[in-house]
C-alpha cells in the first residue's frame, strides 16, 4: 500500500490518450516541472483507427497545448486549425426565419458588476440578450479571427477555442510525446489483464508476448472500454431517457471555390428529426447530423445532411461524400475510478458532440490527476473516492446543460422536439433551476463548485437564446446600476468598431499564421 506510484499505463491513443500521456509527461514525467519521475507507457492498438470527428474544443485546449510544449503556430499548421469562438444555434428555438442566437466564449461586458439580465430588459429589450452587452457574435457574424498576427501564441483578444483535425491532432501530440517528453509507445494487441489479489491490475500482455507492467492504469480504449468495461464490468449510466439522441452521421467535404470563407463558431443547425453540425477547417469542413434511431432512420438522415449540404456546394460533389454512421450510448460510468484504474475519454462517458464537451472532460480528469497525483496506493484510494464524486456532479451538469438547449424549444410541428421538450425527460436539477430562472436569472449561486463545467454566463446565453423569459427582480431598478450599464454599452460600442477594423478575418490570419511558421521553421507546407 505505500510502493511509490511509478509507472502509469495509458491503454488506448487518440486524443483522449495522448492528451493524457503529454500532460502527464510534461508534469510528472522525467522532464518535468514536477520532476516526479513517472514513466509513462501507451500501448494502442496498430490495427484500431480512431474516431477522428471530435474537432472542437473549449478555450481550455489552449493551455492544454502549451503545458504540454507545443507551438500554437505549429498546431494551427499540422492539425489545419481554425479560430473557434463559441457555438452558433439556428432554429432551435422555433425554427422561424429569424431564429439565430449566439454562445460565444467571452462573458458579457460587466457580467460580475451588473444584472446584465435586468440591464438588458432595461436598456436594451429590442437586442437579442447575446448582443446587447457582447461584442463578439456581431464580430463572429463578420468571420473575424479573435487576434492579430502579432498577439503572442496562445493569448487573446477575444476569447477562443479551435476546431482541429483531430487524427491529425493525435499525431502530433504523439509525435511530440515519444520524442520530447519520453513516454514509451507500444503498439500491440492486449491479449490479457493481470490482477493482484486484491482486485487491482498488475500487468497487462500483448499477444506478442510482452508483459506491462504498472502501478496505475489509464484507460482511454473508447467505447471498447477494455479496462473499465470488460474487465471491471463498471455499470454504464445511461442517459437515453434525458437525452434521446444515439447516433450521428459525419461527411467531410470541401470548400467551394466560391465560398470559403471559415466560421468562427460552431454553427449548430436545428432539422426536423435532428440537429446538424458543421465545422470549418482551413482545407475542409467537418458536418454531420446528430438524431435519436427512434425517430429517424440512417437513410432518412442522410438525405438530410445532403439537402443541407447542397446549401453550399455543387449537387455532383455533394452526391460524391461518403457519409459515416455512428453510433453511441449517451452516459458515464457509475464510477470512473475503481482500483488502480480511471478511465477517460468515451470508456469513462459520452452524451453528444453538442457544445463539444468531450475534450473538456479529458482535460478536467487529467488535469485534475496531475495536481492530485497519488504518492501510494493508499493515497490513491482517497483520492478516487474524491475524483468519483467530483466527476459525477460534472457529468450531471453537462447533462443539465445540453438538455437546456432542447427542453424549451418551441418547434411545435416535430415529434423529435416535441419529445426532446417532455418535462418527463427533464432531469430533476433542471427542472428545478428552470422552476428557479422564472424569477431570477441564472448567477453564481446556482453553479456552486470550483472549475465549474459551465459558468451561469453560458446558461444566460442559451437559455434567453431559446426565449425563456424571467421576471426582474426589485434591485433591477437601481439607477446606479443602469448608469453602469450604460457606460459600459457606450464602451462596447467603440470597442465593436476598433475590433471591427483591426482584427483580420479568420482565413487571413490561419494563412499569415502557417507562412510565418514555414519561414521560421524551413517547414515545407
Amino acid at each position: 500500500m505505500n510502493a511509490p506510484i511509478q509507472q502509469v499505463v495509458i491503454v488506448g491513443g487518440g486524443t483522449a490518450g495522448w492528451l493524457c500521456a503529454g500532460m502527464l509527461a510534461a508534469k510528472l514525467g522525467k522532464q518535468g516541472e514536477r520532476h516526479r519521475g513517472v514513466e509513462i507507457t501507451l500501448i494502442e492498438s496498430p490495427d484500431v483507427s480512431t474516431i477522428g470527428v471530435g474537432e472542437g474544443s473549449w478555450p481550455s485546449l489552449r493551455d492544454t497545448l502549451r503545458e504540454i510544449g507545443l507551438s500554437e503556430s505549429a498546431f494551427i499548421t499540422h492539425c489545419q486549425a481554425s479560430f473557434k469562438q463559441g457555438s452558433t444555434f439556428v432554429g432551435w428555438r422555433d425554427g422561424s426565419e429569424h431564429d439565430r442566437y449566439h454562445h460565444p466564449f467571452t462573458n458579457p461586458a460587466g457580467y460580475t458588476e451588473i444584472d446584465v439580465h435586468a440591464c438588458w430588459q432595461a436598456l436594451h429589450s429590442n437586442k437579442p440578450y447575446d448582443r446587447a452587452f457582447s461584442v463578439q457574435p456581431e464580430l463572429c457574424e463578420q468571420h473575424k479571427a479573435p487576434k492579430q498576427l502579432a498577439t503572442p501564441d496562445y493569448a487573446y483578444v477575444l476569447n477562443y477555442g479551435y476546431h482541429f483535425d483531430a487524427t491529425r491532432l493525435a499525431e502530433m501530440v504523439s509525435d511530440h510525446c515519444v520524442n520530447q517528453l519520453g513516454v514509451r509507445h507500444v503498439q500491440a494487441h492486449i491479449d490479457q489483464v493481470v490482477s493482484h489479489h486484491n482486485g487491482d491490475i498488475k500487468a497487462l500482455t500483448t499477444q506478442c508476448g510482452q508483459i506491462l507492467e504498472g502501478d496505475l492504469f489509464i484507460d482511454c480504449s473508447g467505447q471498447s472500454a477494455l479496462l473499465a468495461g470488460k474487465h471491471y464490468n463498471v455499470p454504464w449510466h445511461s442517459v437515453k431517457d434525458i437525452l434521446l439522441n444515439d447516433s450521428a452521421m459525419a461527411v467531410q467535404v470541401p470548400y467551394h471555390e466560391q465560398d470559403n470563407t471559415i466560421a468562427s463558431t460552431t454553427l449548430a443547425t436545428a432539422h426536423p428529426q435532428g440537429w446538424s453540425w458543421d465545422i470549418g477547417l482551413q482545407h475542409r469542413r467537418g458536418v454531420g447530423m446528430v438524431y435519436s434511431s427512434d425517430f429517424a432512420s440512417a437513410e432518412d438522415i442522410e438525405q438530410s445532411l445532403k439537402q443541407y449540404l447542397t446549401k453550399r456546394l455543387p449537387h455532383d460533389v455533394v452526391e460524391q461524400a461518403t457519409c459515416r454512421q455512428l453510433k453511441f450510448s449517451p452516459g458515464y460510468r457509475s464510477e470512473f475510478w475503481t482500483h488502480n484504474c480511471l478511465s477517460l475519454g468515451m470508456a469513462s462517458g459520452f452524451i453528444e458532440p453538442l457544445e463539444a464537451s468531450a475534450v473538456a472532460m479529458v482535460e478536467l480528469g487529467v488535469r485534475m490527476l496531475c495536481e492530485q497525483f497519488p504518492q501510494n496506493r493508499d493515497h490513491m484510494r482517497i483520492l478516487a473516492a474524491r475524483y468519483n464524486e467530483r466527476f459525477a456532479y460534472r457529468w450531471a451538469r453537462v447533462i443539465d446543460f445540453v438538455k437546456l438547449h432542447y427542453a424549451i424549444n418551441q418547434r411545435t410541428n416535430d415529434a423529435y422536439w416535441n419529445a426532446h421538450r417532455d418535462p418527463a425527460t427533464w432531469p430533476d436539477s433542471l427542472k428545478s433551476l428552470l422552476s428557479l430562472w422564472q424569477y431570477q436569472p441564472p448567477s453564481r449561486y446556482d453553479v456552486v463548485q470550483n472549475e465549474e463545467i459551465f459558468p451561469s454566463a453560458s446558461y444566460q446565453f442559451v437559455l434567453y437564446g431559446m426565449g425563456f423569459k424571467t421576471e426582474s427582480p426589485a434591485l433591477a431598478d437601481s439607477s446606479d446600476m443602469l448608469k453602469r450599464a450604460g457606460a459600459i454599452s457606450q464602451k462596447l460600442q467603440a470597442t465593436l468598431m476598433q475590433f471591427g477594423q483591426g482584427l483580420p478575418d479568420n482565413r487571413a490570419l490561419l494563412n499569415a499564421i502557417r507562412e510565418r511558421h514555414k519561414h521560421s521553421s524551413g517547414a515545407t507546407l
